[in-house]
């Protein structure tokens, strides 16, 4: 390719980017447009979007291009000026203009021939005649009133041809600008998806690997306690001995052994600051790094939005309705993959609405609607999840015509039907083949086709569930997560393995205690929500081991798919974790029970559980009758329970601790400050001490200070919790003597269970 051909295909290139966005503009533009024709700032954005694509196209050498954008230009200067006013007509030509334009420059087979610009040069002149438009008017809504003479109306003198150098300093900066800056101003660059899935896998992968430093930093932890033992052993080993008496050589070497130890105290402490500081300082980068990596790959919903307005708008006029989209939310952040496998779903139930939903102009008005249907898709973030609101003020769903067709088609028995409530009446347009309609048209009716919208949803790990109003129109309420790359989960143990049920699924955990357990037809239920729900052993269905544990209570996910509710008993709740999807060996084909892995904060594998495969797998055990009786005896063990003393003069979080802690396993005694503290110290013995800084009477670090400089007391392992978390307060809890230092601000129940394990292990040992 010659540097020549090379600078054509460029100049191509950011043609193609040009149409694609300034056509967006005119679409959106001309939809509005069509509402109040008169709009200046969607006037003045069409007409400077199709000169800019009239000399961008010029540039490049695009003759179709400079022809089509041209009249286009023409026809919305004279709006402007007044001198038309745009009908319905119009907006049809402008919008065909629009649709050349793009074909025009996106390259391929699909560019139009002469044939076709001739014809829509044609079609334009013929909308644009002035005796055409005079006639128009008289039955079009009145102009606003000004106060100006009559313009008389003239056609636009075609301009001078102009030479290239001109025009490419106006016009081929825009497609530039499209290239590189964003709608917030900030710079754009192209990069693969690959590349940003690598990117967001290697940050998961650090932000995981810097929560490895933790055991290290806890082994150096009791390291130093044990070195402090050590001194105190060797200092009343000296005591003994000075009561016989000790010769010269005795008492240097044992001066000689003591100055070792605190000189080795000194470095394990200064190693052991710094070790927590670097972690702290390499969590928070690693977390960062993570969180800029994932917002990489958001988008805007608006992104899935491209050409629908403009589809319901096309699709109701050629319905013989007026049918109006309405977006809220648009700029809510999405996933990519998110919003690729979006669009196939939404655009079927905005076909739905338009074909079934909205009725035709005639109707509305006798139903004391406005003759223009309305339809609304909202967009909106809670609770990690994209929560789409698709609604429409049309008919609604005729529950009666889908009552008999579900007699008709064999679906139900009659007096059976009849007693169906409205929730399940609607729950049989989800059944694969269900349609209310006899004869198939091109544009699907409400019902046909929403089995694949819910299994669309569904690969999207989400949910779609659908409301109506006699006469008032339907609702469809989606959730689906805002993105594919993490899931939020409950970890799990079971069989001695970790793993995940995404929290989209849980419905509720709970500690079932063994008398709630009933037996009902030869099945294991307890009562939940009025309701008897099926209780399933997670070992069973999961294939490992059953547990030997002692707990008096099971440990029970309660999961939902739809109407269908199971608890799944496992051994063990590890805790609430944001989990970075991996996907499994494509070689491995489907698991069962199983969608991805993930890894935890200590880089263990986790497996996540595909909740939709696991119904199959208990109604699959259900039907054998080979579902496992769950041992319900209880077998509490007698063990003495680790103490802990929870100071704090808060009493919430002194509660919360307590609640906490106990709900563990450990013995947990409170005292309301420093003093009180000190004092439960003196009194009895703890196996740890969790105060916190800012108290009456005596502060946290007075507490801690005296608490190191008693020989009874110098080993106990110290927490500090606070709200703050500044560096140099942390500096200051930990060189007063603390061990372990966590801001109240990160304060989560898995961040202090975690800590308590780590400095003391388990409540009981």
């Amino acid at each position: 390719m010659t540097p020549e051909q090379m600078r054509d295909a460029s100049l191509l290139e950011l043609f193609s980017l040009e149409a694609e966005a300034q056509t967006q503009v005119l679409s959106t533009g001309l939809l509005a447009l069509e509402r109040n024709p008169t709009e200046a700032d969607q006037l003045e954005a069409c007409m400077r979007a199709a000169h800019s694509l009239k000399g961008a196209a010029r540039i490049v050498g695009l003759d179709a291009g400079v022809r089509v954008a041209h009249v286009m230009e023409d026809c919305l200067v004279g709006a402007q000026e007044r001198r038309l006013y745009l009908m319905p007509e119009h907006i049809d030509a402008l919008l065909l203009g629009t649709d050349l334009l793009m074909r025009i420059g996106t390259p391929g087979d699909g560019a139009p021939g002469d044939a076709d610009i001739d014809r829509f040069v044609a079609q334009m002149a013929a909308v644009m005649d002035p005796l055409a438009a005079a006639a128009k008017a008289v039955s079009a809504p009145p102009a606003p009133v000004v106060a100006e003479p009559p313009i008389v109306v003239a056609p636009e003198p075609e301009p001078a041809p102009a030479s290239p150098a001109p025009v490419a300093e106006s016009d081929l900066a825009a497609p530039s600008k499209t290239r590189r800056v964003s709608d917030t101003g900030e710079r754009v660059l192209r990069v693969t998806a690959e590349r940003l899935n690598s990117l967001l896998d290697l940050s998961s992968k650090s932000l995981v690997e810097t929560q490895r430093i933790k055991p290290y930093l806890a082994t150096m932890q009791r390291l130093k306690r044990v070195q402090a033992q050590s001194i105190r052993a060797l200092d009343s080993l000296k005591e003994q001995l000075d009561v016989g008496g000790l010769s010269s050589e005795v008492r240097e070497a044992l001066a000689h052994a003591q100055a070792l130890l605190s000189q080795t105290q000194q470095m394990l402490v200064q190693q052991t600051t710094e070790l927590d500081e670097f972690g702290w300082q390499a969590g928070q980068r690693a977390q960062l790094l993570y969180d800029t990596a994932l917002a990489c790959r958001m988008r805007p919903f608006a992104d899935v939005l491209g050409g629908q307005e403009r589809m319901v708008r096309d699709l109701g006029r050629s319905l013989g309705k007026q049918v109006r989209l309405e977006i809220e939310g648009d700029k809510t952040q999405v996933d990519r993959d998110v919003l690729e496998k979006l669009e196939a779903p939404l655009t079927h139930l905005l076909r739905n609405a338009v074909d079934h939903g909205i009725e035709s102009p005639e109707q509305r008005l006798l139903a004391g609607k406005p003759a223009e249907g309305r339809v609304l898709l909202r967009a909106s973030h809670q609770a990690g999840l994209l929560v789409l609101e698709l609604s429409d003020d049309g008919g609604g769903v005729d529950l009666d015509a889908l009552r008999r067709t579900i007699v008709q088609r064999g679906l139900s028995a009659a007096d059976t039907a009849a007693q169906l409530s409205e929730e399940e009446l609607l729950s049989f347009l989800f059944l694969p083949g269900f349609s209310m309609r006899d004869t198939v048209t091109e544009v699907s009716g409400r019902g046909v086709g929403l089995d694949a919208v819910l299994h669309l949803i569904r690969q999207l790990r989400g949910s779609v569930d659908l409301y109506q109003t006699a006469g008032q129109g339907s609702r469809f309420h989606i959730e689906v997560p805002l993105t594919l790359s993490v899931v939020r989960s409950l970890a799990v143990e079971v069989g001695g393995e970790a793993y995940a049920f995404p929290l989209a699924h849980i419905e509720h955990t709970m500690d079932l205690p063994a008398e709630a357990i009933v037996q009902l037809e030869g099945r294991q239920h307890f009562w939940f929500q009025d309701r008897h729900v099926g209780l399933v052993a997670a070992h069973q269905l999961l294939q490992r081991p059953a547990s030997q544990g002692s707990e008096a209570a099971l440990k029970v996910v309660v999961i939902r798919e739809r109407d269908a509710m199971y608890g799944v008993a496992v051994e063990r709740f590890i805790g609430e974790r944001t989990l970075v999807v991996l996907p499994l060996d494509a070689r491995l084909g489907k698991v069962q029970d199983i969608s991805a892995g993930a890894l935890l904060d200590d880089g263990s594998v986790v497996l996540i559980i595909d909740v939709e495969d696991m119904f199959r797998s208990v109604e699959k055990l259900l039907n054998t009758g080979r579902l496992e009786r769950i041992d319900k005896r209880n077998r509490q063990a007698e063990v003495a329970r680790k103490r802990v003393l929870v100071v704090d003069d808060s009493l919430t979080v002194r509660e919360l601790q307590r609640k906490l802690l106990s709900n563990r396993g450990y013995d947990v005694a409170v005292a309301v400050d420093g003093m009180d503290g000190w004092n439960a110290l003196r009194s009895e013995s703890f196996d740890l001490l969790i105060t916190d800084i800012d108290m009456p009477r005596m502060d946290g670090i007075e507490l801690v200070t005296l608490l190191r400089r008693d020989s009874r007391l110098q080993s106990l392992p110290v927490m500090v919790v606070s709200y703050k978390d500044r560096e140099e307060d942390r500096r200051r809890g930990l060189d007063a003597g603390a061990d372990y230092y966590l801001a109240k601000a990160s304060f989560h129940d898995d961040a202090l269970l975690d800590a308590v394990v780590e400095l003391i292990g388990g409540a009981q040992g």
